[in-house]
């Protein structure tokens, strides 16, 4: 089934905002556009049940059951149940409380293993535990190709070994990692895995369960919604995170991981991505699983673009295409280095002609250091989602061919 376009994007206000009209979107990796439905939600929660949640009257408990109801649809996308799913202020935050949860049950000279091709949300709060007396032990990626590999952490795990943490792509070399051939090989060795699929989940939600993490992350408002963190603890390991809220919701398993609590609002119009990877479903008239009909809707639509821009550049000389160039092998972020121009001047060039690009080292400096990037300029990087039109994209590579 082919991606009905014109619907896809009559689902996104962007599109019809004057202001940004002529203007082709490529920072998707930094933030996509919110689709109509979440924003309804979020003005209908302001205008109609901007009350404290879960109370006795009316208002009060609409808000509550919203706010319960995005849980709950988000976690059957993802594969687990709604106890599993918290929502917290950004990825980076949620990252840093599970951290402190996990250190509280640890002993100095336990081990953790992270790796130099992460965002730093996903490894710089891991790695502060060694202030506390945990070995922090480097999965380091190939410097040639920015990638890692499974001998190197097979090499690292050993009895000591609590955590794994890293991406299920980067968001600079966007190489898709085999995510439950080291799940497994983390649990064998008794470790949980933690995965950050940031740059993963805006190209299609994935089934969490069958990945087999026991911690996943991503950023809602880089999947079309709310500007929210989305964390999966699975059951399995929840006695094993200590509360970081206030000491009477030890119990209460929906605050224990959300300190300053939750943003009423943005939670209960978080469903509303669902709503619309629910349209997608129905307008497609796709049958079977949901979170795979859409996600491939998503992914058969991407790649073909990916395709087109991955083989202009490989014709270019003078630019190094940052991670693999076979569109099969990663995600629709495609980082560039340039032998005539720094990243800032290529984006810059980008935007006098329409096209919203960014440059610079996207919090991935200890990546760019072990490739030979200089982090000071970083990458150009494009990064695109299945609204992109193949018009934007000839926008993009006229633009580009005109540049250099």
């Amino acid at each position: 089934m082919s991606l009905d376009l014109d619907f896809v994007r009559q689902q996104f206000p962007a599109f019809g905002e004057t202001s940004l009209q002529g203007q082709a979107f490529f920072e998707n990796a930094g933030g996509s556009y919110a689709c109509t439905q979440v924003i309804d939600r979020l003005s209908h929660y302001y205008r109609a049940t901007k009350v404290q949640p879960y109370g006795m009257y009316d208002a009060s408990w609409i808000a509550g059951e919203a706010m319960d109801a995005s849980l709950a649809r988000l976690a059957s996308y993802l594969g687990v149940s709604a106890d599993e799913v918290h929502l917290g202020p950004s990825t980076s935050q949620n990252t840093y409380v599970l951290a402190q949860a996990l250190a509280n049950k640890w002993q100095a000279g336990d081990e953790i293993i992270v790796t130099n091709q992460d965002h730093e949300a996903n490894g710089g709060a891991w790695r502060k535990l060694a202030d506390q007396g945990i070995r922090v032990r480097e999965w380091q990626v190939d410097a040639s190709t920015g990638s890692l590999r499974s001998q190197d952490l097979t090499r690292l795990l050993n009895s000591k070994t609590r955590l794994v943490a890293f991406p299920h792509c980067s968001n600079i070399v966007a190489e898709i990692n085999p995510v439950a051939q080291w799940c497994e090989l983390i649990h064998q060795a008794g470790a949980l895995a933690v995965v950050d699929g940031v740059s993963a989940a805006g190209h299609g939600f994935l089934d969490i369960a069958a990945l087999g993490a026991d911690i996943y992350l991503f950023s809602l408002y880089k999947t079309f919604g709310p500007h929210q963190g989305l964390m999966v603890v699975r059951n399995t390991i929840e006695d094993q995170l200590a509360n970081q809220s206030h000491y009477f919701n030890a119990q209460a398993q929906s605050k224990k991981f959300v300190p300053a609590g939750p943003d009423h609002a943005q939670v209960a119009a978080a469903q509303g991505v669902i709503d619309y990877f629910d349209a997608l479903y129905e307008h497609h008239q796709l049958s079977g699983s949901r979170q795979r009909a859409v996600a491939n809707l998503i992914h058969v639509a991407e790649q073909p673009l990916l395709a087109e821009l991955l083989g202009w550049l490989k014709q270019r000389d003078g630019i190094r295409i940052v991670g693999p160039d076979d569109a099969v092998l990663r995600a629709a972020t495609v980082s560039v280095v340039s032998d005539k121009f720094t990243p800032q001047q290529l984006a810059k060039g980008l935007a006098e002609r329409g096209v919203m690009a960014g440059a610079g080292h996207f919090y991935a400096v200890r990546l760019l250091e072990a490739m030979g990037i200089d982090p000071q300029t970083g990458v150009l990087r494009l990064s695109f989602v299945h609204y992109t039109s193949p018009s934007e994209m000839q926008q993009l590579l006229s633009s580009l061919d005109e540049l250099l």
